[in-house]
This record gives structure tokens, C-alpha cells and sequence, in this order.
């Protein structure tokens, strides 16, 4: 936790928040802080400060905060991602949002199995949990959207071209000729051409994609590049695709 990430529930005026659960703990029994202490905090959704411990009591702690500043940039990326294991997904999810990745489009595809659009993982509350862990390793404060698609067609024929008209569109596949890091162009590189064109990247299930899925991308708007001959797992792929996109 490399910042305190508050909610406008926890203010009990303007300036003083009151917060208890886990992240008191963490104040008290991790950092060991102490009265009159400094803290790293963030606003969902808002800016970053500083907040200054006035209260040490067992089931809370008070801060008095001021916020100065704005997060960091989010990543120029919308990440299209076949449904991982469960076990695999909040992994996933933890290292896009960590990353910056702001929209996050999880969908079905053949190579899915079933069961796993089961999980209580895939919860509104499980995946809300998720971000807000992965906010606060960041030091960000801005909550990513992320949408369940367990439609594959329409899926990809409906949603998917209107998204690949904003921007330059990649769709993973170890087959590809074309290297995902021989595609960075001015587009991708530059901070404010990034912003007004995001990119977009669809990564498949582990096993990739059928020829039929394939195609389907292709006829909305994407093209296929690759990471390299190796084939890698769904969470090696992941921070080596946004690695290239990183500023």
C-alpha cells in the first residue's frame, strides 16, 4: 500500500477523514506511524496529498489531508482480454491496473472454459477489490471501468469495430509476422497523440485463438502482431504487451 486511498464516506468534514478496517491496520501495525505522522493519500477518483495522523484510537485512525496534486497519467490502452483461470484473473487484472490501464473488456471465446464466467471472482465487488489494491501499489487514485462480455460475437461484431476506429488496434496471436514492438509509431510514442488515439490490444485465452475467432478480429478492425515465437501465459504476456506502451 504506497497510499491511503479515501472515499468520500470517510470524510467527517471537509478536511478530516475517519478510516478503520483494514487500512487503519495498515497504518497502525504496518507503517507503525504514530500521531502527527505524515501519510501518502489519494481521493478515488481524485487527486493525490498528503494526510496528517490526529487520531490514534483502536478502531480508527483520524487524518487531517490536503491534496496537491493530480494522479499519474493513465495508459493510452483499452485491453480486450479472453477470460483467464480464476486463479490467474485477479493477477491479471492487479498487474493491467497497476500498469495504468483504464478499460478493461473481459470476454468469452472457445478456448474458455464455461465454468469460469461462475466465479465469485468476476463479481462487481470481487473486481472493485482488486483495482483498489492495485490503486493503492500504483499510487493512483483513478478506478478502471471493466466490462464482462460473455458473448463472444456480438461481442467482437458490435462493440469491438467502433473501438478499433478510435485508434491502432493489435491482435495478439503467436502466428503473426509482425512483432507487437515493430508497431510503435509516433501514434504510440507521443503523450498527446496517446491520449486522443488509444491503442488497442485483444490478448487471447491461454491456447490462443481459434482460426474462426481470428478471423472475426480481423474483420473488425485489427491486425495481428506478435510477442516472438515463445508462447506464453496469459500473465508472462501481459506485462510485456503494456510494457511496450508504457511512457
Amino acid at each position: 500500500m504506497n497510499i491511503i486511498l479515501l472515499e468520500e464516506a470517510d470524510f467527517v468534514t471537509p478536511r478530516r477523514v475517519a478510516i478503520g478496517g483494514r487500512r487503519a491496520s495498515h497504518i497502525k501495525n504496518v507503517l507503525k506511524s504514530q500521531l502527527k505522522d505524515s501519510l501518502r493519500v489519494g481521493l478515488l477518483n481524485g487527486d493525490l496529498g498528503s494526510g496528517m495522523i490526529v487520531e490514534l484510537a483502536k478502531d480508527r485512525v483520524g487524518l487531517e489531508v490536503d491534496f496537491d496534486r493530480a494522479p499519474p497519467e493513465p495508459l493510452p490502452l483499452r485491453l480486450l482480454l479472453a477470460l483467464p483461470r480464476p486463479k490467474v484473473l485477479r493477477r491479471v487484472l492487479a498487474a493491467a491496473v497497476t500498469m495504468g490501464v483504464k478499460e478493461i473488456f473481459i470476454f468469452n471465446s472457445w478456448r474458455v472454459e464455461k465454468s469460469y464466467w461462475q466465479s465469485p471472482w468476476l463479481e462487481a465487488r470481487s473486481l472493485r477489490e482488486v483495482a483498489l489494491l492495485a490503486l493503492e501499489q500504483a499510487g493512483d487514485t483513478v478506478m478502471p471501468e471493466i466490462f464482462l462480455r460473455p458473448r463472444f460475437r456480438p461481442f467482437v461484431e458490435d462493440e469491438v469495430p467502433q473501438m478499433a476506429l478510435q485508434g491502432r488496434a493489435w491482435l495478439l496471436h503467436p502466428a503473426a509476422e509482425t512483432p507487437l514492438r515493430e508497431v510503435r509509431g509516433p501514434e504510440v510514442s507521443g503523450p498527446q497523440s496517446c491520449s486522443q488515439r488509444p491503442v488497442l490490444v485483444a490478448v487471447g485465452p491461454e491456447g490462443g485463438f481459434i482460426p474462426f475467432e481470428v478471423e472475426i478480429f480481423l474483420a473488425a478492425g485489427l491486425k495481428p502482431v506478435s510477442l516472438g515465437p515463445r508462447i506464453l501465459r496469459v500473465e508472462q504476456a501481459l506485462p510485456a504487451i503494456i510494457g511496450n506502451f508504457l511512457r
